[in-house]
């Protein structure tokens, strides 16, 4: 009997093992919204070449997602193993699960910050220029779990207009992530909408990074169709978050490469991250407190 057990024991345990194993044959890779698909498919298409023999997995899948919950909930389930999010992104999960995922990084700008912001563009041929222009019309937001397209916005916009959002604008709604923002706004669907700019630079060119500068890198945008009618407080560069459950020398493989990707291939770390910035720099939950506690705050995680 006591042979018996001890089988089934190494058997339970080996069974285990193999689970695991099989677990990280494939490195998941989720990619938020907001971008058209081939796009964010063929910007991250220089991990998807490198990661597998860096790790020492069979293949790395990469899974555009069509929102940004999309990949929140792929994380909180397990069937993704990494990510770029958006703090808000990341504090929904901490809020629903905090030990589904680690933050390990985030990007330093140009000029050495860890931060952006939302920045709430209208159409110049709008004639709107202020925030007192947009009483009474409508109010784009990029994406619901979206910190620039619409946590920070809600949070902040209240202290420069002097009342809550939903009573200074006739209407409020989403545009199906930032990309499609701007466009709406530009057909006039809504009169002003809240996307994200590195805040470093020229409003003109779209600032170094951000979406307003992939827009107009890929030829959507023209910078002189647009106006900066607001831009907010500084918000914390969202992080590159690994499941926690991923075994650690996993981790530790991928979170070296990546700090080392500005310098070992500068083009690839432009592409996954959408324009200029200076490097990646380690982060902890700490650095999100705040933007936790907002989200906390308004909307319950």
């Amino acid at each position: 009997m006591l042979k018996k057990i001890l089988f089934a024991a190494t058997a339970l345990v080996a069974l285990a093992g193999a689970a695991a194993a099989e677990e990280i044959k494939d490195f998941r890779i989720g990619i938020l919204g907001g971008e058209n698909e081939a796009d964010r498919l063929r910007n991250f298409k220089c991990l998807q070449d490198k990661l597998p023999a860096v790790l020492g997995v069979e293949k790395v899948s990469l899974f555009p997602a069509a929102d940004y919950d999309g990949v929140i909930q792929g994380l909180l389930g397990g069937t993704l193993d990494e990510a770029e999010l958006g703090a808000s992104g990341y504090a929904k999960i901490a809020l629903a699960n905090p030990d589904a995922v680690s933050p390990v990084l985030t990007t330093v700008q140009t000029d050495g910050s860890t931060g952006y912001y939302s920045i709430m563009v209208a159409a110049k041929d709008s004639g709107i220029k202020t925030l007192a222009d947009l009483k009474g019309k409508k109010l784009g937001f990029a994406d619901p779990d979206s910190t620039s397209g619409y946590l920070v916005p809600v949070v902040s916009l209240p202290d420069d207009i002097g009342a809550p959002v939903k009573d200074y604008f006739a209407s409020t709604g989403f545009g199906g992530g930032h990309e499609n923002l701007v466009l709406e706004v530009l057909k006039g669907t809504f009169d002003a909408g809240t996307t994200f700019g590195s805040g470093v630079g020229e409003f003109k060119d779209g600032y170094t990074s951000g979406n307003l500068r992939k827009m107009v890198e890929k030829g959507m945008l023209n910078m002189d169709d647009l106006v900066e009618v607001w831009k907010s407080p500084l918000i914390p560069n969202g992080p590159i978050v690994v499941r926690n459950a991923l075994p650690d020398d996993i981790k530790t493989k991928f979170v070296a490469f990546m700090k080392d990707l500005p310098k070992s291939d500068a083009a690839c770390f432009s592409a996954i991250e959408g324009g200029d910035f200076k490097d990646f720099t380690d982060v902890t939950p700490d650095f999100y407190k705040t933007i936790v506690a907002a989200r906390k705050a308004q909307i319950g995680g």
